[in-house]
C-alpha cells in the first residue's frame, strides 16, 4: 500500500512538472476542450511569472532609488501614481484585444483573430505618441499637481519626463501580450516581459550609479522597449497560430469600432481606479508629509508586488471566457471563472497572512529610516487586510471583461472608488482625525465591496449574452 501511494505521489509530481514545462514552453492553444484545472494551470502559470517579473521589476526599482534619499523616492512614487494612467489605456486597449482575439479563437477564425490584434495595435500607436509628448512637455506640472515640494521637482523632474516619453513601450507591452494571452499563448506574454524585466534589472544599478535618478528612468525605458521588440518579432515571423497580413494595416472601421466599445469603458474603469490611487496619494502627502508619502510608496510597491500574479490568475479567466463564449459554451466558462477564484483566494489568504505578521521586516528591506519604516509597515498591514477580496475582486471583474462586459466593471468602480473609497478616506482622515491611517484603511474596505458587488452582478449570468 505505501509503494502505491509513493508511485501515485511520484507519478502526480511528474504530472505537475509537465504541466510546468508546457505552460512556460508556449504555443497558442485552443482552451474550450479538455480539463478546466489544465486550462488554468497552462494560462496562470505564465501569467504568473510574467507579472511577478514585473513586481520585482518594480521592487528593485524602488531598492536602488531608496539609496538617493526621500525625494527621489516620492518622485518615483508620484511619478508612478501619474504612470497608471497610461497603465489604465494600455489595460483597456489590451482587454478590448484580449477579449476580441479570444473570441475569434474560440469561434475557429484566426484570421480575423489576427486582423482585431493589428488593428488594436495601430491604435494604440496612434494614442502613445500623443501621451508621450504631452506628458514630456508638462512633466513640471504634473508634478506640481500631485503635490510634489518644490524640492522633489527640482530633483525628480527628469526622470518624469523620460518616464512619461517612455510611455508608448508600456502600451504596446499589454497591448501585444494581450493578444498573445487572447490567442491562448500566455507564454509569449511572459517572455516579452521577463526580457525586458531583466535587462531593466541589470541596468537600474549601472545607470543610477552614473546618471543618478535619472537613470532609473532610462533603464527603464530600454528595458521595456527590449520586450517590445522581442513582441513584434514573434508576432510577425509567421509560425503562429495568428498570422498578420499586409492587408490588416489598413483602416478598418468595422473592427476599429469595436475595439473602441470594449476598450473605452475599460480604460475608464482603469482611469478610476488609478485615479482613486493617485487621490489617495496626494491625500497621503498633505497629511503626513514627504516622510508619510515616502513610506506610503514603499508599501505600495509591495502591496503591488503580491497584487500582480494573483492579477495573472484573473487574466487566465479573462482568455478561459472569452474563448469558450465564442465556443458557445458559457457554463464551461463559468465554471473556470469559479475555479480560478478559488486558487486566488488560496493565494492571497497566504499573503494576508504575510503582511500582518511580517510587515515590518519586509519595509526594513527597502528604508533604514525610522520614521518612513514605520509608516509603510502601518501601511502593508491595514492595505493586506483586504487581500482575499482583492482576489475575488480580480477573477469576477476580469471575468466580466473577458466577456466583453467591460461597462459594468467600470460602474462598479466608479461608485466604489470615486463615490465611496475616496470620500471615506477624506472622512476618516479630516472628520475622524485617523490621519494617515484613515487613508490605508479606505483602500481594503472599499476593495471588499468591488468584490461583493462583482461576485452578485456575474452570478447573474448577463455577461453570458454579450457580443462581441
Amino acid at each position: 500500500m505505501q509503494l502505491f501511494l509513493l508511485r501515485m505521489s511520484q507519478t502526480g509530481i511528474k504530472k505537475i512538472f509537465m504541466l510546468i514545462r508546457q505552460s512556460v514552453k508556449g504555443g497558442e492553444q485552443d482552451f474550450t476542450q479538455g480539463s478546466i484545472r489544465v486550462a488554468v494551470f497552462l494560462l496562470a502559470v505564465p501569467m504568473i511569472l510574467e507579472l511577478a517579473m514585473e513586481s520585482i521589476f518594480a521592487v528593485v526599482d524602488m531598492f536602488f532609488v531608496g539609496k538617493l534619499g526621500e525625494n527621489a523616492i516620492a518622485t518615483v512614487g508620484l511619478t508612478e501614481a501619474v504612470v497608471t494612467l497610461v497603465y489604465s489605456l494600455a489595460i483597456g486597449l489590451s482587454t478590448a484585444a484580449t477579449a476580441i482575439v479570444a473570441r475569434r479563437v474560440g469561434e475557429k477564425n484566426e484570421k480575423d483573430a489576427a486582423h482585431a490584434g493589428l488593428q488594436a495595435m495601430m491604435l494604440s500607436l496612434y494614442v502613445s505618441v500623443v501621451i508621450a509628448i504631452a506628458g514630456f512637455i508638462f512633466a513640471e506640472d504634473i508634478l506640481r499637481l500631485m503635490g510634489a515640494s518644490e524640492a522633489v521637482i527640482a530633483d525628480g523632474v527628469i526622470f518624469t519626463k523620460i518616464m512619461m516619453a517612455g510611455s508608448p513601450t508600456v502600451i504596446f507591452l499589454f497591448i501585444i501580450n494581450g493578444i498573445f494571452r487572447g490567442a491562448g499563448d500566455a507564454a509569449m506574454a511572459m517572455k516579452s516581459l521577463w526580457l525586458g524585466s531583466v535587462i531593466n534589472i541589470i541596468l537600474c544599478p549601472i545607470f543610477i550609479e552614473w546618471m543618478g535618478l535619472k537613470g532609473a528612468a532610462v533603464a527603464t525605458v530600454i528595458g521595456r522597449g527590449s520586450g517590445v521588440l522581442y513582441q513584434l518579432y514573434q508576432l510577425f515571423k509567421g509560425k503562429g497560430l495568428l498570422k498578420m497580413q499586409r492587408s490588416s494595416f489598413g483602416f478598418d472601421r468595422v473592427v476599429a469600432k469595436s475595439i473602441v466599445s470594449i476598450a473605452w469603458p475599460a480604460t475608464f474603469q482603469f482611469i478610476i481606479a488609478s485615479g482613486s490611487w493617485i487621490v489617495l496619494a496626494r491625500l497621503v502627502a498633505e497629511t503626513g508629509g514627504t516622510t508619510a508619502s515616502a513610506g506610503y510608496q514603499v508599501a505600495i510597491r509591495n502591496v503591488v508586488f503580491f497584487i500582480l500574479p494573483a492579477w495573472g490568475l484573473s487574466n487566465a479567466a479573462a482568455t478561459l471566457v472569452g474563448q469558450n463564449l465564442g465556443a458557445g459554451l458559457p457554463e464551461r466558462a463559468e465554471q473556470s471563472v469559479f475555479l480560478t477564484a478559488k486558487y486566488n483566494v488560496i493565494f492571497m489568504s497566504f499573503v494576508t497572512l504575510l503582511f500582518v505578521c511580517f510587515a515590518e521586516p519586509i519595509i526594513g528591506i527597502f528604508t533604514k529610516d525610522a520614521q518612513i519604516a514605520a509608516y509603510g509597515a502601518e501601511a502593508l498591514r491595514v492595505i493586506g487586510m483586504g487581500y482575499i477580496f482583492y482576489g475575488i475582486g480580480m477573477v469576477m471583474t476580469q471575468a466580466l471583461n473577458g466577456a466583453g462586459d467591460t461597462r459594468t466593471p467600470t460602474l462598479i468602480n466608479f461608485f466604489c472608488f470615486w463615490l465611496f473609497q475616496i470620500p471615506l478616506a477624506y472622512l476618516l482622515t479630516k472628520v475622524f482625525h485617523f490621519d494617515v491611517t484613515g487613508i490605508f484603511a479606505a483602500i481594503p474596505i472599499a476593495e471588499t465591496a468591488i468584490a461583493l458587488t462583482a461576485w452578485w452582478w456575474f452570478r447573474k449570468g448577463k455577461w453570458k449574452t454579450v457580443q462581441v
